[in-house]
């Protein structure tokens, strides 16, 4: 392919509006209203560990025991 070929099909594509990608797409996980707050947190070792054997998923598990003892549930 030559350099004038290859600008012509490169012209054609930008002026061919079914040719233009779509900019709206977003990727990654949406915003949340909400997002949660890293912080470092010092806890006992068998607390942690308690949670953590407790599978995937341990810190959300953390997250709801502590709602539940601060009453926000």
């Amino acid at each position: 392919m030559t350099a004038e070929e290859d600008a012509a099909i490169t012209r054609a594509a930008r002026t061919d509006p079914d040719a233009q990608p779509n900019l709206a797409a977003k990727r990654g996980r949406p915003r949340l209203e909400q997002p949660k707050v890293a912080i470092l947190l010092r806890l006992d070792p068998d607390i942690v560990e308690n949670f953590k054997k407790s599978g995937a998923g341990w810190q959300t598990r953390m997250n709801a025991a502590l709602r539940k003892a601060a009453d926000l549930d």
